[in-house]
């Protein structure tokens, strides 16, 4: 069924407020003075990361297909990685905190593919 004007599924909805969550996020954590390895990052990177989260975030809540299969490009990319994470992890607290960004990634990524079939779907004009 394709979606009315101005609807937005569910998943999508979470989706936008998770990525700009994320970028607001970030932005705090740097701001705050953060350090990663002992290190701050670059702010280059921590602006680039932030900008892409708020765009796709904007793309999400105006449910646009690009956004979605955006996220949807991300989401995967974060499985794997900590998916990777998991087979090198060294403790735990490190597999732990693997499975805790892996399952809610997984999930949603799931929900998005039944969204995204909603938002490119045309409209059923009668014959």
């Amino acid at each position: 069924m394709p979606l009315r004007e101005g609807e937005r599924p569910r998943a999508v909805t979470v989706a936008a407020v998770v990525a700009a969550a994320l970028a607001l996020a970030n932005v705090i954590a740097y701001a705050v003075g953060t350090r990663i390895g002992g290190k701050r990052p670059a702010i280059t990177g921590v602006l680039s990361y932030s900008i892409l989260m708020a765009i796709a975030a904007w793309g999400m809540w105006r449910a646009r297909y690009w956004a979605v299969l955006g996220m949807q490009a991300i989401l995967a990319i974060l499985i794997l990685l900590f998916g990777i994470l998991v087979f090198t992890a060294s403790n735990v607290l490190t597999v732990a905190i693997a499975f805790a960004v892996m399952i809610p990634a997984g999930v949603l990524f799931w929900f998005l593919v039944k969204a995204l079939a909603r938002i490119q779907m045309p409209e059923r004009r009668p014959r």
